[in-house]
Protein backbone atom coordinates (compact mmCIF):
# COMPACT_ATOMS: atom_id res chain seq x y z
CA UNK A 1 0.00 0.00 0.00
CA UNK A 2 0.91 3.37 -0.97
CA UNK A 3 2.05 5.96 2.16
CA UNK A 4 1.19 9.27 1.99
CA UNK A 5 2.62 11.89 4.21
CA UNK A 6 0.59 15.00 5.01
CA UNK A 7 1.39 18.04 7.09
CA UNK A 8 0.36 22.24 7.09
CA UNK A 9 2.48 25.01 7.10
CA UNK A 10 3.08 26.77 10.13
CA UNK A 11 3.29 30.22 10.53
CA UNK A 12 7.17 30.09 11.49
CA UNK A 13 7.15 28.29 8.47
CA UNK A 14 6.22 30.98 5.96
CA UNK A 15 8.15 31.88 2.78
CA UNK A 16 10.33 28.53 3.73
CA UNK A 17 12.01 26.42 0.59
CA UNK A 18 9.56 23.59 0.09
CA UNK A 19 12.69 21.09 0.25
CA UNK A 20 14.02 22.67 3.32
CA UNK A 21 10.81 22.47 5.24
CA UNK A 22 9.97 18.87 4.30
CA UNK A 23 13.76 17.84 5.27
CA UNK A 24 13.52 19.92 8.75
CA UNK A 25 10.14 17.75 9.30
CA UNK A 26 11.44 14.60 7.94
CA UNK A 27 14.44 14.59 10.51
CA UNK A 28 12.58 15.62 13.41
CA UNK A 29 10.10 13.21 12.93
CA UNK A 30 12.54 10.40 12.20
CA UNK A 31 11.30 9.76 8.74
CA UNK A 32 14.71 8.39 6.72
CA UNK A 33 14.17 10.94 4.05
CA UNK A 34 17.48 13.05 3.30
CA UNK A 35 17.01 16.36 1.31
CA UNK A 36 18.08 14.46 -1.36
CA UNK A 37 15.41 12.35 -1.56
CA UNK A 38 13.12 15.00 -1.01
CA UNK A 39 14.07 17.22 -4.33
CA UNK A 40 13.69 13.91 -6.04
CA UNK A 41 10.39 13.46 -4.62
CA UNK A 42 9.45 16.98 -5.51
CA UNK A 43 11.18 16.60 -8.76
CA UNK A 44 8.67 13.60 -9.91
CA UNK A 45 5.33 15.45 -9.18
CA UNK A 46 4.75 13.30 -6.01
CA UNK A 47 4.45 17.21 -3.54
CA UNK A 48 1.26 18.15 -3.43
CA UNK A 49 0.86 21.90 -2.27
CA UNK A 50 -3.49 22.13 -1.86
CA UNK A 51 -3.77 19.41 -4.11
CA UNK A 52 -1.62 21.36 -7.06
CA UNK A 53 1.32 19.19 -7.96
CA UNK A 54 4.76 21.85 -7.04
CA UNK A 55 7.83 20.52 -9.10
CA UNK A 56 10.49 23.28 -7.94
CA UNK A 57 12.28 22.40 -4.40
CA UNK A 58 12.71 26.20 -4.11
CA UNK A 59 9.30 26.78 -4.42
CA UNK A 60 8.40 29.57 -1.56
CA UNK A 61 5.64 27.87 1.15
CA UNK A 62 2.45 29.98 2.57
CA UNK A 63 1.10 29.62 6.24
CA UNK A 64 -1.96 27.37 6.10
CA UNK A 65 -1.01 25.40 2.94
CA UNK A 66 -1.80 21.47 3.14
CA UNK A 67 1.30 19.57 1.80
CA UNK A 68 1.26 16.19 0.61
CA UNK A 69 4.10 13.77 -0.29
CA UNK A 70 3.27 10.72 -2.33
CA UNK A 71 5.90 8.50 -0.82
CA UNK A 72 7.09 5.20 -3.51
CA UNK A 73 5.72 1.87 -2.46
CA UNK A 74 9.00 -0.35 -1.26
CA UNK A 75 10.42 -2.66 -3.58
CA UNK A 76 12.12 -5.72 -2.50
CA UNK A 77 15.60 -6.48 -3.05
CA UNK A 78 14.82 -10.04 -3.30
CA UNK A 79 17.79 -11.02 -1.12
CA UNK A 80 17.27 -14.35 1.33
CA UNK A 81 17.13 -14.48 4.71
CA UNK A 82 20.36 -17.08 5.99
CA UNK A 83 21.00 -18.40 8.99
CA UNK A 84 24.99 -17.47 9.43
CA UNK A 85 26.44 -16.99 12.69
CA UNK A 86 26.78 -13.24 13.87
CA UNK A 87 28.98 -12.11 16.81
CA UNK A 88 26.42 -8.88 18.12
CA UNK A 89 28.62 -6.82 20.67
CA UNK A 90 25.84 -4.15 21.24
CA UNK A 91 21.95 -3.91 20.36
CA UNK A 92 19.04 -1.17 20.64
CA UNK A 93 16.57 0.39 18.32
CA UNK A 94 18.21 2.43 16.33
CA UNK A 95 21.82 0.54 15.49
CA UNK A 96 23.56 -2.85 16.11
CA UNK A 97 27.56 -3.08 15.91
CA UNK A 98 28.37 -6.54 14.67
CA UNK A 99 31.96 -8.12 15.09
CA UNK A 100 32.30 -9.67 11.64
CA UNK A 101 34.35 -12.39 10.66
CA UNK A 102 37.49 -12.93 8.44
CA UNK A 103 36.22 -14.56 4.96
CA UNK A 104 32.58 -13.00 5.49
CA UNK A 105 31.58 -10.70 2.60
CA UNK A 106 29.58 -7.79 3.80
CA UNK A 107 26.81 -7.11 1.16
CA UNK A 108 25.57 -9.04 -2.24
CA UNK A 109 26.64 -8.37 -5.68
CA UNK A 110 25.87 -9.45 -8.99
CA UNK A 111 26.23 -12.89 -9.46
CA UNK A 112 26.64 -13.64 -5.52
CA UNK A 113 23.66 -12.54 -3.66
CA UNK A 114 24.15 -15.62 -1.19
CA UNK A 115 26.54 -15.88 1.71
CA UNK A 116 26.91 -12.39 2.61
CA UNK A 117 26.46 -10.45 5.84
CA UNK A 118 23.29 -8.85 4.63
CA UNK A 119 21.64 -12.53 4.22
CA UNK A 120 23.21 -12.97 7.80
CA UNK A 121 21.31 -9.47 9.10
CA UNK A 122 18.31 -10.58 7.43
CA UNK A 123 17.89 -13.21 9.48
CA UNK A 124 19.05 -11.90 12.34
CA UNK A 125 16.77 -8.84 12.61
CA UNK A 126 13.52 -8.02 12.09
CA UNK A 127 14.08 -4.39 11.07
CA UNK A 128 16.96 -2.90 9.22
CA UNK A 129 17.31 0.32 7.34
CA UNK A 130 16.45 0.17 3.66
CA UNK A 131 18.02 3.17 1.85
CA UNK A 132 19.74 1.22 -0.30
CA UNK A 133 17.37 -1.98 -0.36
CA UNK A 134 20.06 -3.90 -1.92
CA UNK A 135 21.88 -3.29 0.80
CA UNK A 136 20.12 -3.51 4.14
CA UNK A 137 21.37 -1.56 7.13
CA UNK A 138 24.37 -1.31 5.52
CA UNK A 139 26.42 1.83 6.49
CA UNK A 140 29.64 1.24 5.78
CA UNK A 141 31.57 -1.82 4.65
CA UNK A 142 35.02 -4.22 5.61
CA UNK A 143 37.09 -6.18 2.85
CA UNK A 144 36.11 -9.64 3.24
CA UNK A 145 39.30 -10.87 4.46
CA UNK A 146 39.35 -7.95 7.17
CA UNK A 147 37.47 -8.51 10.29
CA UNK A 148 36.27 -6.78 13.08
CA UNK A 149 33.38 -4.07 14.27
CA UNK A 150 30.37 -2.91 11.71
CA UNK A 151 28.01 -0.53 12.43
CA UNK A 152 24.32 -1.81 11.29
CA UNK A 153 21.59 0.71 10.72
CA UNK A 154 18.14 -0.38 12.01
CA UNK A 155 16.43 2.43 10.82
CA UNK A 156 16.44 4.97 7.80
CA UNK A 157 16.86 7.85 10.34
CA UNK A 158 19.96 6.47 12.28
CA UNK A 159 21.38 5.38 8.63
CA UNK A 160 21.43 9.21 7.54
CA UNK A 161 22.77 10.56 10.92
CA UNK A 162 25.38 7.96 10.62
CA UNK A 163 26.54 8.07 6.85
CA UNK A 164 26.31 11.53 8.13
CA UNK A 165 29.25 11.27 10.19
CA UNK A 166 31.23 8.88 7.98
CA UNK A 167 30.74 11.88 5.35
CA UNK A 168 32.34 14.40 8.08
CA UNK A 169 34.75 11.95 9.14
CA UNK A 170 34.40 12.46 12.45
CA UNK A 171 33.65 8.49 12.95
CA UNK A 172 36.43 7.40 14.76
CA UNK A 173 38.29 3.91 13.91
CA UNK A 174 41.36 2.19 14.70
CA UNK A 175 42.49 -1.13 12.47
CA UNK A 176 45.39 -3.50 13.69
CA UNK A 177 47.30 -4.89 10.97
CA UNK A 178 50.67 -6.88 10.62
CA UNK A 179 52.45 -5.71 8.00
CA UNK A 180 55.66 -7.55 6.20
CA UNK A 181 59.08 -5.87 7.04
CA UNK A 182 60.51 -3.42 9.77
CA UNK A 183 59.08 0.00 9.59
CA UNK A 184 61.61 3.01 9.23
CA UNK A 185 59.03 5.47 11.11
CA UNK A 186 57.37 5.17 14.56
CA UNK A 187 54.59 7.09 13.20
CA UNK A 188 54.02 8.65 10.15
CA UNK A 189 50.90 10.32 8.02
CA UNK A 190 50.19 9.03 4.25
CA UNK A 191 48.22 10.78 2.14
CA UNK A 192 48.66 9.66 -1.66
CA UNK A 193 45.45 10.19 -3.49
CA UNK A 194 44.24 6.49 -4.59
CA UNK A 195 41.82 5.65 -7.80
CA UNK A 196 42.00 2.67 -10.38
CA UNK A 197 44.71 0.79 -10.94
CA UNK A 198 45.45 1.36 -14.92
CA UNK A 199 45.83 -2.38 -15.81
CA UNK A 200 44.37 -4.12 -13.37
CA UNK A 201 40.68 -3.22 -13.41
CA UNK A 202 39.66 -4.90 -9.74
CA UNK A 203 42.82 -3.37 -8.07
CA UNK A 204 43.17 0.39 -6.83
CA UNK A 205 46.28 2.01 -6.69
CA UNK A 206 48.33 5.21 -5.71
CA UNK A 207 47.25 7.30 -8.57
CA UNK A 208 47.50 10.76 -9.55
CA UNK A 209 44.78 11.10 -11.97
CA UNK A 210 41.83 13.46 -12.03
CA UNK A 211 39.93 10.67 -11.59
CA UNK A 212 42.12 9.89 -8.15
CA UNK A 213 40.70 10.63 -4.68
CA UNK A 214 42.48 12.17 -1.85
CA UNK A 215 43.15 9.79 0.79
CA UNK A 216 44.87 10.05 4.30
CA UNK A 217 46.25 7.58 7.08
CA UNK A 218 47.37 7.59 10.06
CA UNK A 219 49.75 4.78 11.60
CA UNK A 220 51.67 3.97 14.72
CA UNK A 221 54.56 1.45 14.93
CA UNK A 222 53.30 -1.00 18.17
CA UNK A 223 55.77 -3.17 17.96
CA UNK A 224 58.57 -4.60 15.38
CA UNK A 225 59.98 -8.36 14.79
CA UNK A 226 63.00 -9.62 12.37
CA UNK A 227 60.55 -9.63 9.66
CA UNK A 228 57.07 -8.13 10.34
CA UNK A 229 55.87 -4.79 12.02
CA UNK A 230 52.88 -4.66 14.38
CA UNK A 231 50.61 -1.40 13.30
CA UNK A 232 47.89 0.81 14.97
CA UNK A 233 46.06 2.18 11.46
CA UNK A 234 43.57 5.16 11.86
CA UNK A 235 41.90 6.05 8.53
CA UNK A 236 40.99 9.66 8.09
CA UNK A 237 39.10 8.92 4.66
CA UNK A 238 37.35 5.37 3.69
CA UNK A 239 38.50 4.74 -0.06
CA UNK A 240 38.53 1.22 -1.08
CA UNK A 241 41.24 -0.86 -0.17
CA UNK A 242 42.92 2.38 1.36
CA UNK A 243 44.94 0.81 4.27
CA UNK A 244 46.01 -2.01 2.16
CA UNK A 245 47.14 0.19 -1.04
CA UNK A 246 48.97 2.97 1.58
CA UNK A 247 51.02 0.34 3.20
CA UNK A 248 51.50 -1.59 0.06
CA UNK A 249 52.85 1.70 -1.69
CA UNK A 250 55.26 2.26 1.39
CA UNK A 251 56.92 -1.11 0.83
CA UNK A 252 55.15 -3.03 3.89
CA UNK A 253 52.30 -4.74 2.32
CA UNK A 254 49.73 -6.39 4.72
CA UNK A 255 50.54 -9.92 5.45
CA UNK A 256 48.20 -12.39 4.13
CA UNK A 257 47.17 -9.63 1.16
CA UNK A 258 46.64 -11.91 -1.93
CA UNK A 259 45.82 -8.48 -3.89
CA UNK A 260 48.80 -6.00 -3.11
CA UNK A 261 51.03 -8.64 -1.17
CA UNK A 262 52.69 -11.73 -1.66
CA UNK A 263 49.88 -14.66 -2.15
CA UNK A 264 50.72 -17.71 0.47
CA UNK A 265 52.11 -15.88 3.49
CA UNK A 266 49.06 -16.34 6.10
CA UNK A 267 45.56 -17.86 5.62
CA UNK A 268 43.86 -14.25 6.22
CA UNK A 269 44.50 -10.47 5.53
CA UNK A 270 46.23 -9.71 8.90
CA UNK A 271 43.68 -6.53 9.58
CA UNK A 272 41.11 -6.25 12.00
CA UNK A 273 38.97 -3.12 12.69
CA UNK A 274 39.20 -3.33 16.23
CA UNK A 275 37.46 0.54 17.46
CA UNK A 276 34.72 2.67 16.49
CA UNK A 277 33.18 5.69 17.54
CA UNK A 278 30.62 7.92 16.76
CA UNK A 279 27.29 10.08 18.12
CA UNK A 280 24.61 7.46 18.45
CA UNK A 281 22.41 8.34 16.26
CA UNK A 282 19.11 8.70 18.74
CA UNK A 283 20.82 9.92 22.17
CA UNK A 284 23.61 11.97 20.14
CA UNK A 285 25.86 11.18 23.18
CA UNK A 286 28.99 9.56 22.37
CA UNK A 287 29.41 5.79 22.37
CA UNK A 288 32.75 4.08 21.78
CA UNK A 289 32.76 -0.01 21.36
CA UNK A 290 36.30 -2.01 20.66
CA UNK A 291 36.95 -6.09 19.84
CA UNK A 292 39.99 -8.02 20.61
CA UNK A 293 42.15 -9.19 18.12
CA UNK A 294 41.42 -12.80 16.47
CA UNK A 295 43.25 -15.70 18.18
CA UNK A 296 45.45 -16.35 14.79
CA UNK A 297 46.64 -12.39 14.92
CA UNK A 298 47.92 -12.71 18.43
CA UNK A 299 49.49 -16.21 17.77
CA UNK A 300 51.10 -14.61 15.20
CA UNK A 301 52.23 -11.69 16.88
CA UNK A 302 53.46 -13.99 20.20
CA UNK A 303 55.75 -15.88 17.58
CA UNK A 304 57.07 -13.61 15.27
CA UNK A 305 57.39 -10.01 16.83
CA UNK A 306 58.64 -9.22 20.54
Amino acid sequence: MQEELILQVLPDQDKMRLDLLLTDHASHNNLGLSRTNIQKLILQGRVFLNSSPVIKPNHKVKIGQEIRVSLPEKESAGIEAEQIPLEVIYEDDDLAIINKQSGLVVHPAPGNREHTLVNALLSRFKQLSDINKNRPGIVHRLDKETSGLLVIAKNNDSHLKLSRQFAQHSIQRKYIAIVVGRTEFDEDVIELPIGRHPLKRKNMAVSFTENSKYAKTHYRTLKRGKDFSLLELRPFTGRTHQLRVHLASLGYPILGDTKYGKAGSFPRLALHAQEIGFLHPGTGKLVNFVSPLPQELRDFIKENIT
